[in-house]
């Protein structure tokens, strides 16, 4: 069955979730900036995660919802970015990021998803990750000293979450790169390492503590998800099993960066 994927005018909030990546109009400060530079670098994956999940018709309304927010939100920060932009070399980086960017938004939304296109769309996902990265340590560093550093680990969060939903769905589909199992394994302690360091570094603040273990509880049902390889009839639940636990832990991930950012704003 044919399927359209079409962008509308306004944000739709995908599966139920409250981001907040419309709450502000324009970046406020450096460590909003971080912020802001670090959720693009989650967009990369998670557009991609959600084209491959239409393509596989898993959780596919909201998975189009999904699509059709994080284009909407990626659009809108790279233009507050711009205006941002502190320095010379970083409003370059950010051209250069509009230039992929705009073949990347072509490709998600031409046509229906198919294996041939996704196969693109992953490679995509992987050069506007490092652009995304890239102008974030660029933030960072401009920010001086530790102050934007909690921010740009909890906003790393959320991009590996996505990255290793987006990689088990290709793997799902069968065009994931040969390194995929690897990559995964990786990603999975990369991000279990910055939990700790996260942890460590909450204080007394009794509130981001609890946060954190919820963020810890919900990275347990992700990642046992990821490790189901279940074929056959089971092959689709799991499937939407870390379609759904993704969009869970992001959640709450973003949630921590904008209260770390907070802390050291």
């Amino acid at each position: 069955m044919q399927r359209r994927t079409f962008i509308t005018g306004g944000l739709i909030m995908a599966g139920g979730l409250s981001l907040p990546f419309s709450a502000l109009a324009q970046v406020t400060n450096i460590n909003d900036a971080i912020n802001k530079a670090g959720r693009q670098r989650m967009l990369t994956q998670r557009l991609a995660k959600a084209y491959l999940q239409i393509g596989l018709d898993v959780e596919t309304e909201t998975s189009k919802k999904i699509l059709d927010q994080s284009m909407s939100s990626f659009d809108r920060q790279l233009v507050e970015l711009h205006a941002f932009a502190p320095t010379t070399d970083i409003r370059g980086n950010l051209s250069r990021m509009e230039q992929t960017w705009q073949e990347y938004k072509q490709t998600l939304v031409g046509k229906a998803p198919n294996k041939g296109d996704a196969k693109t769309v992953l490679k995509l996902s992987e050069n506007l990750l490092q652009m995304a990265d890239e102008v974030t340590m660029q933030l960072e560093k401009h920010a001086g000293g530790s102050t934007g550093k909690l921010v740009n680990l909890a906003g790393r969060q959320r991009m590996l979450s996505q990255r290793l939903a987006k990689l088990y769905q290709a793997t799902n589909w069968n065009i994931a790169p040969a390194n995929a199992a690897a990559t995964i394994e990786t990603t999975r302690k990369e991000f279990a390492a910055a939990m700790q360091t996260l942890q460590a570094a909450s204080g007394s603040n009794t509130r981001l503590k609890d946060e954190l273990l919820l963020a810890q509880s919900q990275w347990v049902f992700f990642d046992t998800a990821l490790h189901q390889n279940s074929d056959g009839k089971l092959q689709r639940l799991s499937a939407s099993n870390v379609a759904t636990t993704s969009e869970r832990i992001l959640e709450v991930m973003d949630k921590i960066t904008v209260m770390y950012q907070q802390l050291t704003g």
